[in-house]
């Protein structure tokens, strides 16, 4: 996010007297940033409770952490608490995301200069996770959620029962799932 240079030095000094525990400064920071994150919030949780819950919380947060904390970038910081109050949400929901959502998730945040490290970094735990996977798993586990075939799709696809792709698919996010979430916490969630 291209910001012009007054509006750095503005940012600067509103994130100096916060940490002072300048309430006007806050409370500046509040106006000016509390509609764009949650229009943020909002695009990727497309629920406005939840949305409206995270940027309270990062609210909330940025006050009782004033004193500790060390912010270049206000804007920057801000989204990038989105995105990973986001995430946390999705993993605490325990809410099933398809891959490529979670990688639209993270194209999102192509702003923020790790997003592009943070993904390639992703994709990297994410094929070596499916790598572990039998054979077969691994094929089911792609038709469907790379090709998005239905499970009626995929059975007759490769000549097997429903119900064996089903099992299959099972055993397989079963497997993955506490991994991957794993991995997103240690990649992108951020330590309140």
């Amino acid at each position: 996010m291209f910001e012009p240079k007054g509006e750095k030095e503005e940012e600067r000094i509103l994130v100096e007297k916060l940490r002072g525990g300048d309430t006007r400064a806050f409370e500046a920071i509040y106006q000016k940033y509390w509609s764009l994150i949650y229009a943020a919030a909002y695009r990727r949780t497309e629920d406005e409770n939840v949305a409206r819950d995270i940027v309270q919380d990062i609210f909330l947060q940025l006050w009782l952490r004033k004193e500790e904390l060390f912010i270049n970038n206000l804007s920057a910081y801000l989204y990038t608490a989105v995105r990973n109050r986001v995430l946390k949400h999705i993993a605490v929901s325990g809410r099933f995301v398809p891959i490529p959502e979670l990688l639209d998730q993270l194209a999102l945040a192509d702003n923020q200069a790790d997003a592009s490290i943070l993904k390639k970094e992703f994709i990297v735990h994410y094929e070596s996770l499916i790598a572990k996977l039998t054979k077969a798993q691994q094929q089911i586990f792609k038709l469907r959620f790379h090709e998005d075939l239905s499970t009626i799709q995929i059975a007759e696809r490769l000549a097997i029962k429903r119900k064996t792709v089903q099992n299959q698919l099972g055993k397989s996010i079963a497997q993955l799932r506490d991994m991957l979430y794993a991995i997103l916490s240690f990649l992108f969630l951020e330590i309140w």
